[in-house]
């Protein structure tokens, strides 16, 4: 009897996880799991998104002499991620709460109108559409990311900033709002501070040093600016920008922007 009765909480045991809820949620935990490799590889250094072409302004400021040592570079930092803040972190977050195309050409559009110096908002169009083009080709999974190449790529309509289409394909991915807008300041950190490597005014490194040191500033400015809506967005260091706006007039330079 006792036999028996094990054998059919067996049988019962093997129903249940033959059960079509135990396949649909065995499938939903596969994906959740997949789009933790989806978010790491959006952050990797590795994606050819031409973000190492760019300095964020950091080569203009060390020619105009002021940027001239690792301390000059530190302030410079954190001004450049003040700045990143206060002007673009509204355009991840929105785009991030709202992942749509309808969102993202209004948001994009607003931003178009709201850069005022030439290489920066050439430096955003540039990045924006190098990330679309291989976030499209990457995650093939999310068929909106190719919908979206191909009705917008070559229209007049819209200028694929790079803050909004972050923002937009961290939501794709899964990230919450709060985690898109502090990897928007992590990628905008490494990319300054990688820029300083190769310009030779920190060693590879220093410059992993001052990136840990420089991390809890960046935590402090992501709460002071998170959560924004676009109509708060405003610039904190305008001569930063008018510095990069010098940048297409030095004779010699190794970085677009």
């Amino acid at each position: 009897m006792e036999r028996d009765h094990t054998a059919l909480k067996k049988m019962r045991l093997d129903d249940a996880a033959d059960s079509p809820m135990t396949e649909v949620l065995a499938t939903a935990s596969s994906m959740n799991q997949q789009l933790f490799w989806s978010q790491w590889q959006l952050l990797d250094s590795i994606l050819p998104t031409g973000g190492f072409a760019h300095s964020c302004g950091l080569e203009a400021a060390m020619q105009s002499r002021i940027v001239n040592n690792p301390e000059d570079l530190r302030l410079f930092l954190l001004q450049a991620l003040e700045n990143i803040g206060s002007l673009l972190l509204p355009f991840v977050y929105c785009a991030s709460k709202s992942p749509d195309a309808t969102t993202w050409v209004k948001l994009d559009q607003l931003l178009e109108a709201t850069l005022t110096n030439e290489v920066g908002r050439k430096a955003s169009t540039s990045q924006g559409s190098a990330l679309l083009r291989v976030a499209a080709s990457v995650f093939t999974e999310i068929h909106s990311l190719q919908d979206l190449r191909k009705n917008f790529l070559g229209s007049t309509s819209v200028s694929f900033h790079h803050a909004p289409l972050f923002g937009l394909i961290c939501g794709l991915v899964g990230f919450d709002c709060e985690t898109t807008q502090r990897a928007y300041m992590f990628v905008t950190m490494r990319d300054v501070i990688s820029a300083a490597t190769r310009l030779n005014l920190i060693g590879p490194l220093a410059a992993s040093v001052l990136q840990h040191q420089v991390a809890p500033d960046a935590e402090k400015m992501v709460q002071k600016w998170r959560d924004r809506d676009v109509s708060e967005a405003s610039q904190t260091a305008p001569l930063l920008d008018a510095l990069q706006g010098c940048h297409a007039y030095m004779f010699s330079r190794l970085f677009c922007s």
